[in-house]
This record gives C-alpha cells, structure tokens and sequence, in this order.
C-alpha cells in the first residue's frame, strides 16, 4: 500500500511491464513514421515520463513539442479545457502523434484534435499509456494504446493526485478505505 497525500494506492502496472509497452509501442511508431519526420507532441504534465521513454527508443528523424491542458482537480476531470502552453511551430503538412499519458472520457483529446486540425498537419495520431474504455464519452481513435484499465483513478509514472505521486515507476491504482 502506497499512500499519496490522504488517498491509498496499490501497484496496477509494474514498471517492467511500462517499459515492455512502451518497447512496443516505440517500435511501431518507428515502422509507421520511418520516411515521415513526424512531430511528437507531447501533452504535459502527465505524460513527461512516457514522452521521454518513448523519445530514448526512436531511431527516426522527428521533432518534439509540448502542449499543456488542464482539465483536472483533486481525482475527477472538469470537464473544462484549458490551453496553458500552445503550439509553438507550424504543423501545416506535418504527420502530427499526440503523446498522451492518459485517455478516460476523452474531452481533452477531442479538444486538442479540433484545435490541431485548423492547422491541416497531413495526419493525426494518438499514442498513450493508459486508456479507460468505460469512462468514454466522446469517441476518439486512439492509435496506439499501453494498457486498458478500469474506470478508477490511477497515479504514478506521471500520472497525479494534486501534483504527488508522478514519482512511482510504476502505476498505482486508488483503493477504497
């Protein structure tokens, strides 16, 4: 049991079992995007460590940016998105992957799709670590998906509750008390 400010967790996903995705995920990214120089955008906080595991394990000529969306306060989504860091270079004619730490209803996902296809980059994918299929309320393509996982709140490998617990190398899911 790990405890984070007032909440309890236990291990979900080991960080062996992270890597091994992450592997795989990076060795079709590289398949997919050989002679395409995509540019990988990166969705903050959460995602820093799954952008920088994937980013060691390219071998392709790409780019990296990062995007800042908060829709999230204590354990649920507000629901309300709100750009904090934007698009800093044009991506007119660019193949587009959204590096994403986490997908539950898809809001935010949705949301930074629209505003990515007013700039007609060639393609848009989406590659994150963890999915929640249940909590889906607007549907999104998700090209490359880590692990699928149950409708609960989850922390670890970036992943917060309030700012703590990105620091576990592995993911950790709450527990009821």
């Amino acid at each position: 049991m790990v405890e984070v400010l007032d909440l309890k967790f236990k291990e979900l996903i080991t960080s062996e079992e992270i890597q091994a995705r992450v592997d795989d995920i990076s060795d079709k990214l590289n398949e997919r995007f050989a002679d395409k120089k995509p540019i990988f955008l990166g969705i903050l906080n959460g995602s820093f460590l799954f952008i920088a595991d994937i980013f060691k394990k390219l071998s392709i000529p790409c780019e990296v940016s990062f995007l800042k969306i908060h829709s999230y306060q204590n354990t649920e989504s507000t629901g309300k998105m709100k750009e904090l860091i934007g698009l800093n270079q044009p991506i007119e004619g660019r193949h587009v992957v959204i590096l994403e730490d986490i997908v539950d209803t898809g809001r935010t996902l949705d949301f930074l799709m629209k505003t990515l296809e007013i700039h007609n980059p060639a393609s848009i994918s989406v590659a994150t670590l963890l999915h929640k299929p249940e909590a889906m309320q607007v549907p999104i393509k998700l090209d490359y998906v880590g692990f699928e996982i149950q409708n609960q709140f989850v922390v670890g490998y970036g992943l917060d509750y309030n700012g703590y617990g990105r620091n576990s190398s592995s993911i950790l899911i709450k527990v009821d008390d």
